[in-house]
């Protein structure tokens, strides 16, 4: 039996059946774009763990400072023994955020835990409990996180009641018939039908919708949304989990607008694999709550700040914001020119900023019918020919693509020749 074979089996015996998987794949090594299976056959990575690896599996840099914090420390609990990298690294990012004024920054473990704790500090600033967020949204899969998520399959279904004050708004998408101006017209009509304005406390969006399938939100809507929050004393939360550093072509994705957040949340590709995130914001909003209010036993852990602080330097030294918009630019060239073939499966709706690529596998061509066992299919063949690709989207029907920033040292050019 093969290793990955015997894996399966012993997956299927111990762990949890509700822990899907994108591919029958087991790990065996990684190298920036490249990973090897428990059978040791080489596959090209165009997922990046879920876009967590922006700077590549094991960037060389960020390994040396992860081992070298190992050496000194590797848990203290911030909480009862600071230290200073967490500091540097809240310096920096509140440096870097595209927030005005003095900013603030709480580091947690995962993007969810970022998400719940920007809603706990909007919801203690504006003594307020409401929150606003969209269809295809994807937020978490925590009893808070999920009721955010505007997908009910599989991050609902069957897990009980939902948390209270959530409300979503439909997300403009093209191929389902709605636009920003649908949009709010429908905020017009919550605030009439469901919640007032002022026991709103936020609004959060995703500059471009991630597990909803690469969806960028319109100018015009963000703009809108800005408005609407200084109108009402609403806090607009910018969810950059997965747009965060320079998947968008920019450090953040909301620097793509002419608006700014009040609070930002981020993790994935932060600290290069490492788990960590972070709540940026304005520093009246971020000191909101009491003392103790905010925290967590592993939030903010040393080895992954020292990892942060090395991607953050990763990304100016290697310029991969410029990397991500030239990558961008060929990967949808190169989509443009295979959606005109008629012996593949149809294409529709290539789109993306910087290196944030996707597409639609439809019924058929010039048609927005979404075809989800094509899309399958598709990421199945790719695992055959040695390339790694995720789905996503509320019709299941999107493929995107989440590959490693290109390196100076290392093109894809040459990876996908070799």
């Amino acid at each position: 039996m093969s290793h990955n074979a015997d894996l399966a089996t012993r997956r299927a015996a111990a762990v949890a059946r509700g822990i899907g998987h994108a591919t029958t794949l087991y790990a065996g090594r990684a190298e920036n774009a490249e990973l090897w299976d428990a059978d040791g056959n080489r596959f090209i990575d165009f997922a990046g763990g879920i876009a967590v690896l922006n700077t590549g599996h094991r960037h060389p840099k960020v390994q040396a400072a992860a081992l070298k914090q190992m050496d000194a420390f590797t848990h203290t609990a911030f909480q009862v023994v600071p230290y200073e990298s967490y500091i540097a690294l809240a310096e920096k990012l509140n440096a870097l955020a595209p927030i005005d004024g003095p900013a603030k920054c709480a580091l947690f473990t995962t993007g969810a835990e970022a998400v719940e704790n920007a809603v706990k500090i909007a919801r203690s600033y504006t003594k307020r409990e409401g929150v606003i967020a969209f269809t295809g949204g994807f937020h978490g899969r925590t009893a808070l996180t999920s009721a955010l998520t505007g997908k009910v399959m599989p991050y609902k279904k069957d897990l009980g009641p939902q948390q209270p004050g959530i409300h979503h708004l439909p997300f403009p998408v093209e191929g389902h018939g709605i636009d920003s101006e649908d949009t709010l017209k429908m905020l017009d009509y919550l605030f009439k039908a469901d919640i007032a304005p002022d026991a709103v406390a936020a609004i959060i969006i995703e500059p471009v919708q991630g597990e909803g399938g690469f969806l960028i939100t319109p100018p015009e809507l963000m703009r809108a949304l800005r408005k609407t929050c200084d109108e009402h004393g609403i806090l607009l939360i910018a969810d950059e989990v997965q747009t965060g550093f320079g998947r968008t072509g920019k450090l953040f994705a909301m620097e793509n607008y002419d608006v700014e957040p009040d609070l930002m949340t981020m993790a994935k590709s932060l600290a290069g694999g490492y788990p960590l995130s972070g709540v940026v914001g304005r520093a009246e909003v971020m000191d909101a709550p009491v003392v103790g209010g905010l925290g967590g036993t592993y939030g903010g852990n040393p080895v992954a700040c020292a990892a942060a602080l090395a991607v953050l330097e990763v990304i100016e030294e290697e310029k991969l914001c410029e990397a991500a918009n030239r990558q961008g630019a060929r990967l949808k060239a190169r989509l443009e020119a295979l959606s005109g073939r008629n012996d593949i499966v149809p294409m529709m709706a290539i789109r993306g900023l910087g290196a944030m690529i996707a597409f639609d596998i439809v019924s058929e061509r010039g048609s927005h019918a979404p075809d989800a066992a094509a899309a399958k299919a598709v990421c199945m063949k790719a695992q055959e020919n040695g390339l790694i690709l995720l789905s996503c989207g509320v019709h299941a029907n999107t493929i995107r693509l989440l590959a490693p920033l290109e390196r100076d040292d290392i093109s894809f050019v040459h990876i996908l020749s070799s």
